[in-house]
C-alpha cells in the first residue's frame, strides 16, 4: 500500500438535530437532544416510545418522483452525498465534464438496509396479494441501494462497495475509502453510512433484547431529552436514531492540483473483530484496542498527539466501560489528557449510520478547534476514568489528531484517525 496522503474535501449529513451540516453542527455545539416521543400510531403499543428521528424529511429536499423509488435509507443517504459532493466543489468538475468517472468511487454502509420497504411490502403481500408487490422493492431494499443511487449520482465507475459490519458499517466504509485511494483504485471516494429502521420490528426487536432505554417510555413518561446518557451511572441502554453521514474522500494531490479546501486529512484506519459475543463486546475492550493501535501504526500516529476522540458510547451499561479500558490501554497516561465526547448523547444511536455521522463531528471538531459536550452527563460511572466534555470544550492548537470509534454486533470495530491541517 502506498504512503498517498488522503484529505476530506466535503461533508454533508441530514440527522435528528438538522438537515444539513450547518445545523447539525450547532445543535451539537450547544448541546441540543433530537430526541423526541414518537407520534407514529403504532407507538402507542410499543415498549419503547421514544426516538431520534431525523429534523428535516427528505421530501423537503428531494424531487417527489425520485424520493419515491428510495427506501427511507436511501433517501438520508442521498440527502447527505448531495451535500457533500456539492461542498466539495466536485459538482461544478463534473458538470464541466472535468472529473474521470473511472476514477470516482463509492463506499455506502449501512446496517440493515432497506428494512421499511421489506415489511411495507410484506405487509402488502399479506393483505393484497402478490400483485401489490412493488416491482422496484428488491432495488429498495437491497443494502447496497444507497451506495448505488449516490454512484448514479456522482457519476463513479470505480469501485462502489456497501460495508455491513452493524453499529460499525459507517465509519468502516471510510476505512475502505481510505484503502480504495491509497491503493491507486481511485482518486475521489464518497463514503459514508445510513440507517432508517425507527420501525416498529427493529424497535420491538431491539427492546426485547433489553438494548434500548426504557426510560421517559414508562407509564408517567419524562423528557426524552434526558434519555441517551453514556457513561452516566443511571444509562439503561441506547435510544435509536436515524440519519446519514457522508464524507468525501480525495488524495492529497487531486485536492490540491483542483485547489479544494481540506477540512481535515484521513491519517489511518484499523479494524478487528472480537470473536467474544454476537451482542456484547469484549469486556475488557481488546479488540478494539487492537483497532485504535492499528489506527495509530498505519497514520504513524504518536499517541500523544491525541486531542479528541469522539467515542462509540452509546449508554450501554458493559459497551461504555469496555471503551474506556480500551482508550487507556492504547494511550496509556496521555488518556487523562485527551478530550472525549458522546454525540450519541443528542442524536442517538444512528446504528450503521453512526460512525459516519460522527466522522463528520470529529472532522468539524479538528476543523474548528472545539469538541462538542456530551450531554445528560450528571453523574460519571466511577469505572469510567476519563476527561469527558460536559460542555463545549477548545482543542489545543497545532497539528492534532481526532480519533472516531464506533463498534458494532459480531464483535466488529473499527477506529478512524483524522488529522488536523
Amino acid at each position: 500500500m502506498s504512503s498517498k496522503r488522503v484529505v476530506v474535501t466535503g461533508l454533508g449529513t441530514t440527522s435528528p438535530l438538522g438537515g444539513d451540516v450547518a445545523s447539525t453542527w450547532d445543535g451539537l455545539t450547544h448541546g441540543r437532544s433530537g430526541v423526541r416521543y414518537l407520534t407514529d400510531d403504532w407507538a402507542e403499543e410499543m415498549p419503547v416510545k421514544i426516538a431520534g428521528r431525523i429534523a428535516v424529511e427528505p421530501s423537503e429536499v428531494l424531487e417527489r418522483v425520485k424520493a419515491r423509488r428510495l427506501d427511507r435509507s436511501s433517501q438520508f443517504a442521498m440527502v447527505a452525498a448531495m451535500e457533500a459532493w456539492a461542498d466539495s466543489g466536485l459538482d461544478a468538475l463534473q458538470a464541466a465534464g472535468s472529473l474521470d468517472p473511472d476514477r470516482v468511487g463509492v463506499a455506502m454502509a449501512s446496517g440493515i438496509g432497506g428494512v421499511t420497504t421489506l415489511l411495507d411490502n410484506y405487509d402488502a403481500l399479506k393483505e393484497k396479494g402478490p400483485r401489490r408487490v412493488s416491482p422496484l422493492a428488491v432495488p429498495m431494499l437491497m443494502p447496497n441501494a444507497p451506495a448505488a443511487n449516490i454512484s448514479l449520482y456522482v457519476g463513479a465507475r470505480a469501485a462502489v462497495n456497501t460495508p455491513v459490519s452493524a453499529c460499525a458499517s459507517g465509519n468502516e466504509a471510510i476505512a475502505l475509502a481510505l484503502d480504495q485511494i491509497r491503493l491507486g483504485r481511485a482518486d475521489i471516494v464518497v463514503a459514508g453510512g445510513t440507517e432508517a429502521a425507527i420501525h416498529p420490528l427493529p424497535m420491538a426487536a431491539f427492546a426485547n433484547m433489553m438494548a434500548l432505554s426504557k426510560t421517559a417510555s414508562g407509564p408517567d413518561g419524562g423528557d426524552p431529552t434526558t434519555v441517551s446518557r453514556p457513561w452516566d451511572t443511571a444509562r439503561d441502554g441506547f435510544v435509536l436514531g436515524e440519519g446519514a453521514g457522508v464524507i468525501v474522500l480525495e488524495s492529497e494531490e487531486h485536492a490540491l492540483a483542483r485547489g479544494a479546501r481540506i477540512y481535515a486529512t484521513v491519517m489511518g484506519a484499523g479494524i478487528t473483530a472480537d470473536s467474544h459475543d454476537i451482542a456484547q463486546p469484549d469486556p475488557a475492550g481488546r479488540g478494539g484496542a487492537r483497532a485504535i493501535l492499528r489506527a495509530l501504526a498505519e497514520g504513524d500516529v504518536d499517541p500523544k498527539d491525541i486531542a479528541h476522540i469522539n467515542a462509540h458510547a452509546t449508554s450501554t451499561p458493559q459497551g461504555d466501560i469496555a471503551e474506556g479500558l480500551m482508550i487507556h490501554a492504547t494511550l496509556g497516561a496521555h488518556a487523562n489528557e485527551v478530550i472525549v465526547t458522546s454525540t450519541k448523547s443528542m442524536t442517538g444511536h444512528l446504528l450503521g449510520g453512526a460512525g459516519a455521522l460522527e466522522a463528520v463531528a470529529t472532522i468539524l471538531a479538528l476543523h474548528h478547534r472545539v469538541s462538542p459536550p456530551t450531554i445528560n452527563l450528571d453523574n460519571l460511572d466511577p469505572q469510567v476514568e476519563l476527561d469527558i466534555a460536559t460542555k463545549v470544550r477548545d482543542l489545543p492548537l497545532g497539528d492534532i489528531v481526532a480519533l472516531n470509534n464506533s463498534f458494532g454486533f459480531g464483535g466488529a470495530n473499527v477506529a478512524v484517525a483524522f488529522g488536523s491541517v
